[in-house]
Order: structure tokens, then sequence, then C-alpha cells
């Protein structure tokens, strides 16, 4: 009986000590959050003579195209709670209907929904398709090439997701999900995620899961290879199912009196967005949206660190100003690039995905390139400290300088 105690009080120290790292992590974690409530309260914006500013999510999907537990209901309070213009759709297509027709479409609450589809081709590449079409299912039978010039004739927009899966490399596609909320996830180690599951998620969940998110090398480096030889945007998707967790005693109405959902839609919402640029004369449509997204006028921002709202990157000349996804000419002394951030942060400007300069502790950047080429602007908060001094708080898209 001695001994069993005895194996029994080493068992429970060990428990107890295994937890300390994470009760630090939750400690940290709580200071990160003074921090960014901090940064919010200091933010300053200069507001945009040429565009209004629209921030929303793509890539979420319904128990509606399966692979999700989450309801049309769930998903418009968290879209509208956080106080976001847009979300665009991308249901699992279903062999019996056309789950983008059926999904989410138009205004709901202060949202504006446009019922998309992900699809897959014959050669095995993935698509988010915006918007959606009632021959998703059939899309698995041809091959990417002839998909895609399906879905540009009917002036549909093809995103490549999951980039690490893609093959066709030279296809016509229109972006880059360069940064997948999903596929993050999936890189947690088990034992960490556990851990901080217990102690620091439950009052910090956004900022939790955001701790462990990296810089995505590897696509960015596939796109600014592609990028330095035709137009493209880079987006990040939050992938959202709300089907992450577990119940007890739950029954078919839906009624779960014990229910511990780990990616319910509203925390989804509040980590990574995209933030679209339309021109000020024109209205807030699905129509404009969409444009603006082929035209690549929007960023990336990790808004959990921080509202990014109010980032601009654009370039001068003497003759007319132009902005992301625009070409533009007059090199030397004629041509100047502009950044500017709502908080103070370090700017990185890249030239053909390589870094050509950078500037600290600054809410403003500006450069006179010298040589033609792909620019675009990363922006960091260093001082949070790791892993945000190497996971940017905004990934701009380019300006192509001709």
């Amino acid at each position: 009986m001695k001994i069993a105690k005895r194996i029994f009080l080493i068992f429970l120290a060990i428990v107890v000590l295994v937890q300390i790292p994470f009760i630090y992590r939750r400690y940290q974690t709580g200071k990160l959050a003074d921090k960014i409530s901090q940064l919010q309260q200091q933010r300053t914006t200069t507001p945009n003579p040429y565009f209004n500013e629209y921030k929303g999510i793509i890539h979420a999907h319904t128990s509606l195209g399966g692979h999700s537990t989450g309801s049309f209901e769930e998903l418009i309070n968290a879209a509208n709670a956080n106080d976001l213009d847009f979300v665009l759709m991308t249901e699992h297509w279903s062999e019996n209907f056309d789950t983008s027709a059926l999904t989410l479409n138009g205004i709901y609450g202060k949202t504006l929904f446009i019922g998309g589809n992900e699809v897959d081709t014959a050669d095995s590449d993935r698509f988010l398709l915006i918007p959606g079409s009632n021959e998703a299912a059939g899309f698995r039978n041809i091959p990417t090439n002839a998909f895609l010039e399906k879905v540009h004739a009917e002036n549909k927009l093809a995103l490549v997701t999951y980039p690490e899966k893609f093959k066709s490399w030279e296809s016509d596609f229109d972006g880059i999900e360069v940064f997948s909320l999903h596929t993050s996830a999936k890189m947690v180690n088990p034992l960490a995620g556990l851990g901080d599951l217990l102690w620091s998620y439950p009052a910090y969940p956004a900022l939790t899961l955001a701790s462990y998110f990296k810089r995505p090398d590897a696509n960015l480096q596939k796109f600014d290879e592609i990028a330095g030889k035709r137009k493209i945007s880079l987006l990040a998707g939050t992938d959202a199912h709300s089907n992450i967790g577990f119940h007890l005693f739950g029954d078919d109405a839906g009624n779960k009196p014990i229910n511990i959902k780990i990616d319910p839609y509203e925390t989804m919402f509040r980590l990574i967005r995209i933030h679209v640029l339309i021109e000020r004369a024109k209205p807030f449509t699905r129509e404009n949206l969409i444009e603006a997204f082929e035209n690549g006028q929007f960023f990336i921002g990790l808004d959990v660190l921080g509202d990014t709202s109010g980032f601009a990157f654009w370039a001068e000349t003497n003759r007319e100003p132009g902005f992301m996804g625009h070409e533009m000419s007059g090199l030397g002394n004629y041509l100047t690039l502009f950044s500017a951030s709502p908080n103070p942060a370090r700017f990185v400007l890249l030239r053909n995905g390589s870094q050509l300069a950078q500037s600290e502790n600054t809410t403003e950047f500006t450069i006179k390139p010298t040589e033609p080429g792909t620019y675009r602007v990363e922006v960091y908060l260093d001082h949070l400290g790791p892993p945000f001094d190497k996971m940017p708080w905004i990934i701009s898209n380019p300006i192509y300088v001709r």
C-alpha cells in the first residue's frame, strides 16, 4: 500500500510539474492581450481618398456541404458579432444538389454573403470557386486547364487552395491561398496544444491559436515566383468548419447540454481577415467585391493582433497613383512607393520575393524603386515578441512596376 501511495504521489508531482510551462504561457498570453489592447487605443489612420475599405473572410463551410456541423444561424451571428462586411462561402460540392445556390447568398444583418464552392479537378488540384457553380461536382472529372477555361468564360474566380498539394502551377488560376487556418492548426504539436487548450484557450481562444502561426514561407515563395511572370493575388483562408470538439448527452435535434467546440465561427473570424478596397464611387455590392478580388485590391490582416484597417500600399508618379494589383511605369525620379500602418511596426519591402528594404518602428515607409519588378509589403509587430517577429501582421498584394 505504501508503494502504491508513493507511486501515486510521484505521478501527481509529475502531472503538476508538467503544467508549469503552460501556466506560464497563460500568464504570457494575458500580457500579450494587454499589449494588443494598448495598441488598439493608440492606432491612427488617415482616410483613403480613393477607396472604401471592407473586411471579411474567405473559405467557410456549413453542414450543407458536409465536413461541418455549423448552421447558418451560427455563421450569421458570428459574422455579425465580428462586424464582418462580407463572407465568401466555399461549400463542398454534392452530387445531389447545388450547395453554392443553397448556402447563404445576400445580406444577412450587416454582412454580405456570396455562395461559392471548394472544388476538385481530375488532376487532383483544388480550388475555391467564387461565385459557385451548379456543376461543381462534375469538375472533378475534367482536367485543371479545361476547368479554368470554363469558369473564366463564366467570369468566375478560381483560387488555389492547399497549395502544398497543388500540381498545375503553369495553369491560369487567379490567386493562391498562401495561408490557411486549417493547415496551420494541423501543424500544432498535440501535447503542447492540449496544455494550452486547458490553460490559455478558455480566456484567450484566438490569441492561443495565433501563437502557433508561422509565416508560410514555401507558399509565399511560390506566389512570388509566379507573380514575377504575371498578375495573380495572394489571400488567407479561414477554412472555417466549426466542427472540432465534443458533446455529451446530445440528440439529433441539436440539444447538447454539454458541448465544447474548439473552432466556433466567432473565434475563427477574429483571427485573420481579408481587407478589400473598392473605389469610393462604387457601392458595396456582390459584383464590385468580386471585381476587387479579381484585381488584387486587398491585403491580409492578422487582426487578432490588432485591427489592420487603414493599412495602405500605393505608388505615385507624376501622372497618377497606383494601388495593389495595379501595373505602374515611370522608374527613376518619377515613381515612389509608399506604405502606411495604423500602428508603429517593421515594414519589409520585397521585390520579386527578395527583401529590398525595411524600416523599423514606424507608421510610414517610402522608397523610390530603381528596377522593374513585383513589389509587395509585409508588416511585423516585433515588440509583441515571438512568434510575431516572424509571422507577418499584414501581407499586401503586389504592385507591378514595369
